[in-house]
């Protein structure tokens, strides 16, 4: 069965104990010759808020902390200039109001710190300690703050040689995808090799049609109701956290489920993947928890999750491309159905949402971002990072030891991270109220039974 991390780890550390020695900017190597300003897609210029990743280094005798830093410095500068934009900064075009990149080469930041503690010591880094929030450099205190870079990187040393490399980046910059890439990039250039992958930076690819042209009914949208709405949501419910972990056999199990239950349905054996047997498993249990009234089974349950639209328009977007290049897919149903339906159903449910994302819905999503101002709006967002592959970068280094974004508890976002042990196996993080809580474990277990 899987596992649930009920509590924080004993040896769960929330002070790092950091000290900040330098802060600086990083200017492209040479001039680039991009104009003046980079065109935001509708799906980049609802998504500026900051994205933190974290990446854990085992020592490594060729490459101690302040080493790797300074080839990350350089390396840095030097994808600067393919990635130009980067050392832009955000502005709202003077004469639409719109919202797009100033290519000022202006500098991206980079801070060198150092910890108390031998990454030994930091205990469980699957776990979300809000305490990795410290390995990210926030902002440049002398600048002011409609002058904040895009990107800052803070590379922390720990007291055993080990370091880790923090990267808080505006969304408006890359999706995960992307964001991948630009890893692989860096990566190459510190080992002082080509480039793994040219970048392609026209955001124009994504630009509405004109005059836009919304051919379907977008339930996975919602249109803002005041001029400045927080991105998501926030909650004043108290929360309970934890950490649910699947190992590749209990996946495997799932999958055999969702077969067995698929007998004469019009659910494919292609369709029946990692990501869409836990997504239905999840979507079960949340949907479920919602309460314990029975006329909760009336009530409507809308799942949400990304889909890369790179290969789904036409033609093709490049696989390089570097903005945001992901839609929102939903699945929707009675908490009735999701109670009573064989789990084949679920799936097949959950995979209607990716097959639903044409290039015509695509277009058509986009283009309602040109008449709307929105959002994407349902019960709860799965967030995946756990294909993303992050932690398969090959750096002089090596590879990171584990990677994972900075988290907040939310009860309107699920999350999927990679297991450091099982590279097919996933940790679900959940955060619910007390009540909720006890009933999506229960919920979950039951699966397994």
């Amino acid at each position: 069965m899987g596992t649930i991390s009920d509590d924080p780890p004993a040896t769960l550390i929330q002070d790092l104990k950091i000290t900040t020695q330098n802060v600086s900017l990083i200017f492209p190597s040479r001039k680039t010759e991009r104009k003046k300003s980079m065109f935001l897609s509708n799906i980049d210029k609802v998504l500026n808020f900051p994205v933190e990743t974290v990446h854990f280094f085992q020592s490594h005798e060729d490459f101690p902390p302040h080493v790797a830093a300074e080839k990350l410095k350089t390396a840095l500068s030097e994808l600067l200039v393919p990635y130009d934009f980067l050392a832009g900064r955000l502005r709202s075009n003077p004469e639409t109001g719109r919202l797009e990149i100033d290519c000022n080469s202006a500098g991206i930041g980079f801070a060198v710190a150092s910890s108390d503690y031998a990454l030994d010591d930091v205990g469980d880094l699957i776990y979300p300690n809000p305490a990795f929030g410290q390995l990210i450099c926030k902002s440049v205190d002398s600048l002011e703050q409609d002058d904040q870079p895009l990107c800052i990187v803070q590379v922390t040393s720990f007291r055993c040689g080990g370091f880790a490399m923090g990267i808080v980046t505006n969304h408006v910059t890359f999706d995960g995808l992307s964001f991948k890439i630009f890893l692989d990039n860096l990566a190459a250039v510190t080992a002082e090799k080509p480039l793994a992958v040219t970048p392609c930076n026209d955001r124009l690819l994504l630009a509405a049609r004109s005059p836009p042209c919304v051919t379907f009914p977008h339930h996975e949208l919602d249109k803002f109701h005041d001029s400045n709405p927080p991105v998501i949501d926030a909650t004043s419910q108290a929360l309970d956290f934890k950490v649910f972990r699947l190992t590749s056999d209990n996946i495997a199990n799932l999958k055999e489920k969702a077969k067995a239950s698929a007998i004469g349905s019009h659910v494919s054996d292609a369709r029946i993947t990692g990501f869409n047997v836990v997504t239905a498993l999840v979507w079960h249990c949340k949907a479920l928890s919602w309460d314990n009234k029975e006329s909760n089974l009336d009530r409507v349950s809308t799942l949400l999750y990304a889909v890369n639209i790179r290969p789904r328009l036409i033609p093709p977007l490049p696989m390089s491309y570097t903005g945001n290049a992901v839609l929102t897919a939903y699945a929707r149903a009675t908490c009735k159905e999701i109670d009573e339906a064989p789990f084949s159903r679920l799936v097949e449910l959950v995979t209607e949402g990716a097959k639903r994302m044409t290039d015509e819905y695509a277009r058509s999503a986009i283009d309602w971002g040109d008449i709307y101002q929105g959002f994407p709006n349902g019960e709860f967002l799965v967030s995946s990072w756990w294909k993303l592959g992050f932690d398969e970068v090959e750096y002089p280094w090596g590879r990171p030891k584990y990677s994972c974004p900075v988290v907040f508890q939310r009860k309107d976002i699920i999350l999927f991270f990679p297991d450091i042990d099982d590279n097919n196996g996933v940790n679900i993080l959940v955060s619910l109220p007390s009540k909720e809580m006890s009933k999506f474990k229960t919920l979950f277990h039951k699966y397994f039974d």
